[in-house]
């Protein structure tokens, strides 16, 4: 399904096909830009003296080059291996797999619905990648919402459902889990009904940021809570709110709370 731009820009990253290997350099098709052919000069492959280029690049090897040219008219494209940094190759590497399996997941819709590829792309796809700045990450919303990631983008009922389950399906959505114990003391005549409401509105500001938040006793004064997103930043952070939401609470009624982290 080709449905990228033609040209890359200067200082983009690109995955990119080994196809011929000489003395002064390496010939590439771009695989994300219709297969456009390009340049990896020698001098550009690394910091170093290049003894033989072939301990460097060989045919058939995908790799990620930075765009140094394009000059459209003489159908020309420059590129570097050496200026483009170890976490850049596996982040874009990563992107590249994710939006492979995005268009791989559109072309199994495409035949459930009896649509041209390019139809369907044109129909949902586009609609998706502005949406989501991708076409992976939308499908990804849809594989953790359902239908009601696709519902406001305008497209057609009888696409949204296969497409949703398919995302649910194909999408494997990873989740991460915080858990700890927390202890709670409270000197108020009321303290059984204060810790309670505490942890009911701990509950409660876990839904609100769409968050499944648990907390059961271990036998009082012990308490877990446990939760789990689909972000390890965001699952470390709605716990510290959590914790700090009955701490507050408690303290209010003169009570004691500590926390210790599984």
């Amino acid at each position: 399904m080709a449905v990228e731009e033609e040209w890359p820009e200067v200082g983009d990253l690109v995955v990119a096909t080994v196809k011929k290997v000489v003395n002064y350099g390496a010939y590439v098709s771009l695989d994300e830009h219709q297969e456009r052919e390009g340049l990896l000069h020698i001098s550009e492959i690394s910091t170093r003296w290049v003894r033989n280029i072939r301990d460097h690049v060989r045919e058939g090897q995908k790799i990620v080059l930075r765009v140094l040219r394009v000059d459209e008219e003489k159908g020309q494209i420059d590129l570097s291996f050496k200026r483009v940094t170890k976490s850049e190759q596996r982040e874009k590497i990563e992107e590249f797999k994710k939006q492979q399996r995005a268009y791989s997941l559109l072309v199994q819709c495409a035949k459930l619905l009896n649509m041209s590829e390019e139809a369907l792309y044109e129909k949902v796809g586009i609609l998706i990648a502005e949406r989501y700045d991708s076409l992976y990450n939308g499908l990804e919303e849809a594989a953790k919402k359902g239908v009601t990631a696709l519902m406001k983008l305008g497209i057609p009922d009888e696409i949204i459902e296969p497409l949703a389950e398919l995302s649910k399906e194909k999408i494997k959505i990873r989740m991460f889990e915080a858990r700890g114990i927390i202890n709670v003391a409270c000197r108020d005549p009321k303290g059984v009904l204060v810790i309670k409401e505490a942890l009911s509105n701990a509950i409660r500001l876990g839904k609100k940021k769409k968050i499944d938040v648990e907390i059961y006793s271990l036998g009082a004064p012990k308490y877990r809570i446990e939760l789990e997103t689909d972000d390890p930043k965001k699952t470390e952070g709605a716990l510290k709110e959590i914790v700090a939401e009955i701490t507050s609470a408690i303290e209010k009624a003169e009570g004691a709370v500590s926390f210790v982290r599984e």
